[in-house]
């Protein structure tokens, strides 16, 4: 591996994101291959900062600006990358469930994702079953991610997995649920494939249900 690509890895679980863009455009100028900065540089820095985070060496703060260097350098990245590339990971639509506004758990889901290298939809917050349902359809992802933080909203989650049942499209997806008063028996209890209790163990869940999916595609 090339000093410039272990400077990229660095400088990105440090969070320092100028410094991360300026790494990138180095290698690109020294005609290191796009595809060789992702897969030794991007992917592996973000896998190091989960880690991290799980192990409780760093915190949330941490893993944004860790995120925001990720997501600059593929900014450069990705208009040179093969479009089959950024999708070889997984496709993943994730929300809030209806009723709660609570976003920073779901932002901080979406970040560890986008950084190990799936495709994200994220439908924000209050997200009905409806509006997962429409979502499946129109963007056809692997993986469904729904958080809550209230217990008065658990429901919905509950909800949106009937919802999925109910328009045909159940089978197509991997369920995978999280947020604070969110159990692995209650996930079993609604129907969902998967749970996370945090953003680390949520990543690798994903991880286990997408190989599950493929497969079963076999």
């Amino acid at each position: 591996m090339s000093s410039t690509v272990e400077r990229i890895r660095r400088e990105i679980v440090s969070g320092h994101v100028e410094e991360s863009v300026e790494a990138v455009k180095e290698a690109l100028q020294q005609k290191i291959p796009p595809q060789e900065i992702l897969d030794d540089g991007l992917l592996p820095a973000m896998e190091r900062v989960g880690s991290l985070f799980q192990e409780g060496e760093i915190f949330i703060p941490d893993v944004f600006f860790s995120a925001k260097a990720m997501h600059g350098s593929m900014d450069i990245l990705r208009p040179l990358l093969a479009p089959s590339r950024l999708m070889e990971m997984g496709s993943v639509v994730i929300g809030t469930v209806l009723g709660d506004i609570h976003d920073i758990g779901k932002k901080l889901v979406s970040t560890m994702f986008e950084g190990a290298g799936f495709n994200v939809v994220d439908l924000g917050v209050e997200v009905s079953p409806e509006a997962f349902v429409q979502a499946v359809e129109a963007h056809q992802p692997q993986i469904v991610a729904m958080s809550t933080l209230l217990t008065t909203t658990m429901m919905n989650m509950g909800a949106t997995v009937e919802a999925l049942l109910k328009a045909g499209v159940r089978e197509r997806v991997k369920i995978l649920i999280g947020g604070a008063p969110v159990t692995r028996a209650f996930a079993e209890e609604i129907g969902a494939d998967g749970y996370g209790s945090n953003a680390s163990t949520g990543l690798e869940e994903a991880k286990a249900l997408l190989a599950a999916l493929k497969g079963e595609g076999k």
